[in-house]
């Protein structure tokens, strides 16, 4: 049993990293920053890197949050539920990687907990009021990661493209940006990772962000170029990268729970006989989660990043980055809070909200559609699924 739950967790994983994990590099490709095989590389390592270090606060929330586990009158049910939610969430997202369409990855396994727990126990079983807040962020993310975005983009617009001297007006703002973003990074790394307190991980954010600030500002002096506006895209394609990682480690960090939620249930189910108490997740558990996304990242990840960074709308690079920094911001920070949240429901809000800043007649209408109706198809048919599975076992 342990074997199996380990095989469907790690294929959970890698269909994470087909699907969902290309969403944190698709900007910087469609924006020509990086080549597709640097950003499977580069997210390969941060989303392994942000799953073992920030992953076990969301996924005690998948795991023991949807679900009522105590209204269920057996161990048996509770891992065959826990099984069909794998299967379910796996097979519905590796469907949709190979068509093209970025799913929410969140929304399937919250799904496949949703239906093993009507089957197993019936409609009380499920946390309603959970469930509501999960359904909350579902809305509020995409319109807080497309406001950001959009304010994001704007002040660069302002402060930099539309100056006299674009040029020199990005050596001045860029190195800022960078730096609040290294700020937020340092300043969530020391509440969470390293257990400090807010005032403590404060003064760690703005020694990171100061640093980092030094660095790049020292960076961009060499930057030269006849055209103002060439200096400035150089200049926000090296930025760009560095907040695309960003958003690749703050995923590792979220959506690991996707995967590891029902597998660390089922793993102390199998340990222990029990499922009372605080589920504790074992270390090697995060790393193994992270190391399926990397090699879903590998195998299948360019399929939805071409969709995500060519598709909606056109993108360089002060849109990328943009974009990059709207989405990382949104969900490290939900990652922090223990609340999951659908990263490509942010990183395409995030999207829309750069090509609404230039005109809706630049936004792609019809690919948005598609993928707002696989938005909707993802949470009924993994809940379906899983019930039926559930059911057929029972």
């Amino acid at each position: 049993m342990l074997e199996l739950a380990m095989l469907l967790g790690f294929a959970m994983a890698f269909a994470i990293g087909a699907n969902d994990v290309a969403n944190s590099m698709a900007t910087a490709v469609g924006a020509k920053a990086i080549t597709p095989k640097q950003a499977v590389f580069i997210s390969g390592i941060l989303e392994f890197l942000g799953a073992a270090l920030f992953g076990s606060q969301v996924t005690k929330t998948i795991a023991k949050g949807i679900v009522h586990l105590e209204m269920i009158d057996s161990t048996e049910k509770i891992l065959t539920g826990a099984m069909a939610a794998l299967v379910a969430s796996t097979v519905w997202i590796i469907f949709a990687t190979i068509w093209g369409m970025p799913v929410s990855t969140t929304h399937s396994i919250v799904g496949g907990m949703l239906g093993f727990g009507i089957a197993a126990s019936g409609w009380h079983a499920v946390n309603w009021v959970k469930m509501g807040i999960i359904a909350l962020t579902w809305i509020t993310s995409p319109f807080i990661g497309g406001v950001i975005a959009y304010a994001v983009f704007k002040f660069i617009s302002i402060a930099i493209l539309h100056r006299k001297d674009p040029a020199k007006a990005s050596k001045i703002w860029t190195p800022l940006l960078v730096g609040v973003a290294f700020y937020i990074i340092a300043l969530l790394l020391g509440i969470k990772t390293l257990k400090l307190s807010i005032l403590n991980s404060n003064f760690f954010g703005i020694i990171a962000g100061l640093i980092s600030y030094v660095i790049v500002f020292l960076y961009v002096r060499k930057f030269k170029s006849i055209d103002p506006y060439e200096t400035v895209e150089r200049i926000f394609r090296k930025a760009q990268v560095v907040t695309s990682c960003y958003v690749s480690f703050s995923h590792g960090a979220n959506d690991v729970a996707n995967a590891l939620g029902p597998l660390a249930l089922m793993y102390i189910i199998l340990k222990t006989g029990y499922t009372s108490g605080v589920i504790e997740i074992p270390k090697w558990i995060l790393a193994f989660g992270g190391l399926g996304i990397a090699f879903g990242v590998a195998l299948l990840g360019y399929r939805v990043m071409k969709t995500v960074g060519e598709g909606i709308t056109e993108l360089n690079n002060t849109r990328g980055f943009s974009i990059d920094f709207a989405t990382a911001t949104t969900v490290f920070i939900a990652s922090f809070t223990g609340i999951p949240v659908s990263s490509t429901h942010t990183v395409v809000g995030a999207v829309t909200g750069v090509g609404l800043a230039r005109g809706i007649e630049v936004v792609n209408v019809g690919i948005l559609k598609n993928i707002i109706i696989s938005w909707l198809v993802t949470v009924p048919f993994a809940a379906g699924v899983s019930y039926l599975i559930v059911v057929f076992f029972s």
